[in-house]
């Protein structure tokens, strides 16, 4: 059954939801967002899910992992200590 769909790579998957290619991996593994076997073996996504998911219409909010923060970095310093010396 042939929809027409184009399928995307978790690569570029991964760009538009701008997490990490294997975060998507373990999304599909978990169940969390549908994929597609290739006869290598590799995982393929429906683009018209992909962008269901974007628009906030699949499992991923509702399993919570688009609401929780990216962390970016180290987080700016707070209360005392050397970095914030002479502010109190």
């Amino acid at each position: 059954m042939d929809t027409g769909d184009r399928l995307l790579t978790p690569g570029e998957v991964a760009t538009l939801f701008r997490v990490d290619p294997k975060t998507v991996t373990r999304w599909a593994a978990a169940g969390r967002i549908g994929s597609i076997r290739t006869p290598g073996g590799h995982r393929r996504f429906r683009e018209s899910e992909v962008r269901a998911l974007l628009e906030g219409e699949g499992m991923l909010d509702e399993a919570g992992d688009m609401d929780k923060p990216r962390n970016d970095g180290p987080a700016a310093p707070t209360g005392p200590g050397p970095a914030n010396a002479g502010m109190y």
